[in-house]
């Protein structure tokens, strides 16, 4: 994602017996996605391993951890960053290149404070200023999920970061002005729900690592938290109460219902946050996705900046491209159709203060995420090759400020950059 945004995580799968233990609440009303802040499993080593395979899940490590066509939890995966390509560390219990060989203080101090068991900093690739926040007993528990993975031989790619970005001991100093280590401390003055979803959001979701903005130096903005940000070439939404560009037309179940499937009457995932519903959320019970749809629903509207309106030439143009490219799906309201073609009217994402994600599913199409409660994932193809930059800015311009849209319009010389960027992107 951006900056150090998106993460470097941990796990997934376990054995048959594991498989059989953690299943979503609906099939196991006391499967690990049930527990509240701080409460323990049954007693016992299949217990600590089940609700770790559940916390490894809610973390969305195995996204980050797995290269395209590569073992499980082995690393290797390129995240971009606006600094240059960070690859993901190998976790499995390879003793020789992966973690074998961490003790559970090696591991607690990683996520922790952000250093490994040789003492060297992490990039903040890896979410350590998110996954702070975890419980001691969570951070044991997904060790003892990792360990039971099968051990893969994968040597870490040498990121690819210019000097002196490349010389870990800076990280001291950017945590000395960054980073506040710290477990989660709940909220006395906010029921148990509330906390619960706080814990998730902020810790091991570690979901303002790309809906915030960040500094100069990659750091999150902690002091307007979850208001946007980008995140690897795309821009993740704000998670605010703003009606126009946020949650604040959302109800809870919308928010229960598109991370647990992909999907609303609303929007549709896409970009870097269709792979965290795939991996994630969509595993994560009833219980826990209606506590983050709580807090989520409790985050004050930032104050709505003015938008500048846009010339009628340039809607009149991209009118014209919407009906030749995009009507037929979206309908000529843009009001789609529900559970396949996501409606683009009154949608914070299309909406949004960055138009990057739009602007890369128009460029690269797209796929809706395919969940275990809808598992046709439907497919829009990509525009690269059939639209020119003035004409992608054009048509997402119009799409943003058609049907009581409403947002700042797009210029063609960033799309052009967009395009570039994604083509030179890793895996682009």
């Amino acid at each position: 994602m951006n900056a150090w945004a998106r993460v470097v995580g941990t796990g997934c799968l376990l054995g048959l017996l594991a498989l059989c233990a953690a299943c979503s609440h609906e099939r196991n009303p006391a499967a690990p996605s049930a527990i509240k802040l701080g409460e323990r499993m049954s007693p016992g080593p299949w217990g600590e391993i089940s609700r770790g395979r559940y916390l490894v899940r809610a973390g969305d490590c195995e996204a980050c951890h797995t290269a395209p066509g590569g073992q499980p939890f082995a690393g290797d995966r390129a995240i971009p960053t606006p600094f240059g390509t960070i690859y993901s560390s190998n976790i499995t219990p390879d003793p020789e290149t992966g973690i074998g060989r961490w003790t559970d203080e090696d591991f607690y101090r990683a996520m922790h404070e952000g250093i490994d068991r040789e003492g060297e900093h992490l990039y903040p690739a890896f979410p350590y200023p998110w996954y702070t926040r975890l419980s001691r007993d969570d951070v044991l528990a997904i060790k003892a999920y990792l360990d039971t993975r099968a051990p893969v031989r994968q040597d870490h790619r040498r990121n690819a970061l210019p000097w002196p970005l490349d010389q870990r001991g800076l990280m001291a100093l950017w945590n000395g002005m960054y980073f506040d280590a710290g477990s989660f401390q709940p909220d006395p003055k906010r029921p148990a729900q509330w906390n619960r979803g706080a814990y998730l959001v902020q810790g091991l979701g570690h979901c303002g690592a790309c809906h915030s903005d960040k500094n100069f130096a990659g750091a999150t903005d902690m002091d307007d938290p979850f208001t946007g940000g980008h995140a690897e070439n795309a821009y993740a939404p704000s998670l605010a109460g703003s009606v126009r560009d946020g949650l604040g037309s959302w109800t809870g179940q919308d928010i229960v219902q598109y991370l647990g499937t992909g999907r609303n009457g609303r929007t549709a995932a896409a970009g870097p946050m269709a792979e965290v519903i795939e991996q994630s959320t969509q595993y994560l019970s009833k219980p826990d996705l209606e506590a983050i749809a709580v807090y989520l629903k409790s985050l004050p509207a930032p104050k709505d900046t003015s938008v500048a309106s846009v010339d009628k030439d340039t809607l009149d143009r991209g009118a014209a491209l919407y009906l030749d490219n995009c009507q037929g799906c979206h309908l000529k309201q843009g009001q789609g159709e529900i559970g396949a073609f996501p409606p683009l009217r009154q949608s914070s994402a299309v909406q949004a203060a960055s138009a990057d994600t739009l602007i890369g599913v128009i460029l690269e199409g797209a796929s809706i995420p395919r969940t275990t409660a809808e598992p046709t994932g439907l497919a829009m193809q990509g525009f690269a090759d059939h639209l020119s930059d003035a004409q992608i800015a054009d048509l997402t311009t119009y799409i943003r400020n058609a049907w009581g849209n409403r947002a700042e319009a797009v210029d063609p010389g960033h799309v052009r950059d967009l395009r570039e960027t994604l083509r030179e992107s890793p895996g682009g």
